[in-house]
């Protein structure tokens, strides 16, 4: 069994590299029909495949397996580690198998519409399939190296798909922009690793957990006279890729200039994947972040920062897919305040749920551009309702999820987080519960704005546009309706056995101590994914989730001037958001126009005074003056060459006498 499951999980990670492969380098062989046959293949073989590992680690009660992939490098006496290919395989992993390929095989379907009349249809095919490739090496890692490896590998692939329409200028600013913001990430990251090795002497994740106790007991000085626990500085660098990747203020400014990629690649990399990668590192890592205190307060802090403040700069976004990216950042927010309340499962509880709630949005958000001949300015829309029923409907099930509303899938993992935050003892709890409180009001009000100035109102185009609007092909629209039925029905199936049964979903995949163990504490107040609907209505939650509808109803239905007043009325707190925070701003000061400034500076000084000035031309020069000095000693006269001769003599007789060789 261990032998045919291990082949299994071959198949998972490597049918999609296939594809990849198939579409890349053969693809005017093949064409467009064979890159995207070749590629759907590949990532339905995988979803298939991850179906059979969930049932067998779920259902059939396989004890986790840790497969030995092939060793890459094997030391001697001298450097005595071995590093290797490898994969994990238990209830955690299992899950992130599950969501990655159903997400990416939806998404898969829907480009075959979306980039229907595009010219790089199969290179886009590749792409994704490679992107689906790295993110199954990630979750499916038993070690740090190959962690590493699948955490590059979609920071690679992302680039190459922010990028993907590389002529657009802004296309080509955005994937700069999160390659660079993501390098500061990984930076932190791989130091990270590198004091796991120091410690450790292994980057298998079994040796490191069996080391975490010594590892908090060490100690490390960072800065003269400090004392910091190895743990603690381990997981804080760990989480400074986090931060990168899972775009965590102030490393999330990347995210909304992705937007620039292809929806497809929006919902790919926002909804299931790539973002939520620091997630999973972290849950991952549980048994680390458990051990230190202040990680787990430096996490729900920053996560709780995150889940207000950028949902607020949704409000402001007239970009579409820019509100639908926010809300992304906001989401992640949620997530990580889970992480620091060592409420793991409801974390990757809320990851599971946001994947498809929020692919759905993505893509429902690119269906209404495909319609709207790829316009994204949602001042320009409204009224679409009536031209796109399907698109609407699934949009509408995708916010009410996002809002939280029951019984919808966002209601259950998003009030868990809530409730969490909540209950948690950690240092800065208190500060992430109102964050998240408010955040629900926030939330409601930017996805409802966003609803209303799409689908409802007058219609804000020209009668001619608004004429020719209507349902995108079937490609487009049935993803929509695949992701539109878990938005509706996993959150009420998943919230027991995730998060409360006996043998849960996760198991003994996450770690938690009893004294931060809030979930227990939740369980006892738990009666049934049913019993939760009523309870919600008596939660101040639910209350701000209907009074942030109703503000946006109020807002973009029936008052429509109220925005431009309190634009006017409150200019500097609007400044404030259209600016951001400052944020680009500062960014575009201090390191764009600082590292530009500092490089004409080395120019300038370095390369023209010093390298060329002083060391190129300084030395010709030099050479130069001596020659011409030193040819006034070639003459031609004899009495010149006698009178040196005798007068080196005399120098000679002189430098022997006071010496002492002759006496």
């Amino acid at each position: 069994m261990n032998q045919y499951l291990y082949h299994v999980v071959l198949g998972i990670v490597l049918a999609p590299l296939a594809g990849s492969l198939i579409a890349g380098l053969f693809r005017n062989q093949i064409g467009r029909l064979g890159a995207q046959y070749a590629t759907i293949l590949g990532v339905f073989i995988s979803f298939a495949l991850s179906l059979f590992v969930a049932k067998a680690i779920w259902l059939d009660g396989i004890s986790p397996k840790d497969f030995l992939g092939y060793i890459w490098m094997s030391g001697n006496t001298i450097f005595p580690f071995t590093f290797k290919v490898g994969f994990l395989i238990d209830r955690l992993s299992a899950l992130m198998m599950v969501v990655v390929t159903f997400v990416s095989l939806l998404v898969h379907i829907y480009s075959i519409g979306y980039m229907a009349d595009d010219d790089g249809y199969q290179r886009f095919f590749s792409y994704i399939s490679l992107f689906t490739f790295a993110m199954l090496m990630l979750v499916t890692a038993d070690n740090f190296l190959q962690l590493f490896f699948g955490w590059e590998g979609v920071g690679l692939v992302s680039y190459l798909l922010i990028g993907f329409w590389f002529k657009k200028e802004s296309a080509i600013q955005g994937n700069l922009k999160a390659f660079l913001v993501n390098r500061v990430g990984d930076f932190g990251f791989i130091l990270g690793i590198a004091v796991i090795f120091t410690y450790v002497g292994n980057l298998d994740y079994a040796a490191v957990f069996s080391h975490a106790t010594e590892l908090a007991a060490d100690k490390i000085s960072l800065f003269s006279g400090t004392s910091w626990s190895v743990v603690t500085v381990i997981c804080i660098l760990l989480f400074v890729g986090a931060m990168g990747k899972s775009a965590q203020v102030p490393l999330h400014v990347w995210l909304p200039e992705s937007m620039e990629g292809p929806t497809p690649i929006s919902a790919l990399i926002h909804a299931a994947t790539m973002v939520t990668a620091g997630v999973f590192m972290v849950a991952r890592m549980s048994p680390l972040y458990e051990l230190s205190q202040t990680a787990l307060t430096l996490v729900i802090v920053i996560g709780a920062t995150g889940a207000l403040f950028t949902g607020l700069l949704a409000i402001v976004m007239n970009d579409i897919k820019r509100v639908v990216a926010y809300s992304t950042l906001s989401q992640l927010g949620y997530m990580m305040v889970a992480m620091g309340a060592s409420a793991y499962s409801a974390g990757i509880f809320h990851l599971a749920t946001h994947a498809c709630f929020k692919a759905l949005l993505f893509l429902g958000a690119g269906s209404v551009i495909m319609a709207m001949h790829h316009e994204q300015d949602m001042r320009k829309m409204g009224g679409l309702w009536k031209r796109m029923p399907i698109t609407y409907i699934c949009f509408l099930i995708g916010t009410l999820a996002l809002c939280a509303i029951p019984p919808f899938a966002g209601f259950y993992s998003k009030d868990t987080i809530i409730e969490a935050a909540q209950l948690s003892t950690i240092p800065g709890a208190s500060y992430a519960y109102y964050c998240v409180l408010i955040g629900a009001f926030v939330t409601a009000l930017y996805s409802f704005r966003a609803f209303f100035l799409t689908f409802h109102g007058k219609p804000r185009m020209d009668h001619h546009t608004f004429e020719h609007v209507h349902e995108t092909p079937w490609v487009v629209w049935v993803p929509l309706v695949l992701l539109a039925i878990p938005s509706v029905l996993l959150g009420a199936f998943l919230i027991s056995p995730m998060l409360y049964d006996t043998h849960t979903v996760l198991g003994n995949s996450v770690t938690v101590l009893s004294q931060h163990n809030v979930l227990a504490e939740m369980k006892h107040e738990f009666h049934g994914a049913l019993a939760m609907i009523p309870h919600a209505l008596l939660t101040v939650t639910f209350w701000l989730v209907i009074a942030g509808i109703f503000v946006a109803w109020l807002a973009y239905i029936k008052m429509p001037n109220l925005p431009g007043w309190f634009a006017q009325r409150f200019s500097l707190l609007y400044r404030v958001f259209v600016d951001k925070y400052g944020f680009d701003a500062l960014n575009q000061m201090v390191f764009v126009k600082g590292t530009k400034n500092f490089g004409n500076a080395l120019f300038k000084i370095g390369d023209r005074k010093i390298i060329d000035g002083f060391f190129v031309n300084g030395s010709g020069i030099s050479v130069r003056w001596i020659a011409l000095r030193a040819r006034l000693a070639e003459s031609g006269y004899l009495y010149h060459y006698v009178t040196a001769m005798i007068l080196g003599l005399l120098i000679f007789l002189f430098i022997m006498l006071t010496s002492g060789v002759i006496d």
